[in-house]
């Protein structure tokens, strides 16, 4: 299977598969893929919920939510793994989406202060705090799942006493047939491999595909929505003054 690679301006024009068009009306094919009694937000409407946090928005302009949830194709009803969710960024935009139809499993390797912060402010019900190890990220009698994130995060588990081609199978088998991985990183230079993922918390997209096609993955789609061609890689990302090149990858369980 051929990746096709989405640039940023085709998905800023792309409507929310389960949502609102130009006009704002629901139109009926698109009314139809969400769970009866479950009507799906906007993008727009997932974004500005009062219960994101002011740093959530502060983030915004460099994680760019939008993007993120329509690379995603993220409809109602999902049941979906954010993989080290940390704070719950990521976690709480997917909840959103999903809606009270779906769930999201927030797993961490340890119990997060901040997720935990976040949750007493607003509970959610259908976010479920996950503590496992990343070698067995999910329960093997759990529901099996649409998708699952892994958001700038593969390169430290690469630095970490992780089993990744482990961890990368047991994804896999957590998702159903059809089922999507969507992975983002700091990219580091092309043939670097892992040269850099302690020094500069970057990670080479080729061996990440690698790791990921030996577990049976397939990348589906690439996306260029965070990409920075003028940043040349050699910095440790969070020292680098622009905002870092990174690479955005939709795999799939066939």
């Amino acid at each position: 299977m051929n990746s096709i690679r989405i640039p940023a301006a085709i998905l800023a024009g792309i409507f929310w598969l389960g949502g609102q068009g130009a006009s704002g009306q629901t139109s009926p094919a698109m009314a139809n893929m969400a769970p009866a009694g479950d009507q799906a937000p906007s993008f727009a409407q997932v974004i500005d919920n009062p219960i994101r946090t002011d740093d959530d928005r502060k983030a915004d302009d460099r994680r760019k939510p939008g993007d993120l949830l329509r690379f995603a194709q993220i409809k109602p009803g999902m049941n979906v793994l954010d993989v080290s969710a940390g704070a719950g960024y990521t976690t709480q935009l997917l909840a959103l989406a999903v809606g009270p139809g779906g769930n999201v499993w927030a797993q961490s390797p340890k119990a997060s202060a901040k997720m935990e912060k976040r949750l007493a402010a607003h509970p959610q019900s259908n976010i479920h705090p996950l503590v496992r190890s990343f070698e067995d990220p999910y329960p093997a009698d759990a529901p099996r799942l649409d998708l699952i994130t892994f958001i700038l995060n593969y390169h430290d588990v690469a630095n970490e006493s992780v089993d990744r081609a482990v961890m990368d199978k047991h994804l896999f088998e957590a998702l159903k047939p059809g089922g999507h991985m969507i992975l983002i990183d700091h990219a580091a230079q092309r043939g670097s491999g892992l040269r850099d993922t302690k020094t500069l918390h970057r990670i080479d997209e080729d061996t990440v595909v690698s790791e990921l096609e030996k577990a049976g993955f397939k990348v589906e789609a690439r996306s260029d929505f965070l990409q920075n061609k003028s940043d040349p890689r050699t910095e440790a990302f969070f020292e680098y003054k622009g905002q870092s090149d990174r690479f955005a990858l939709r795999l799939v369980r066939p």
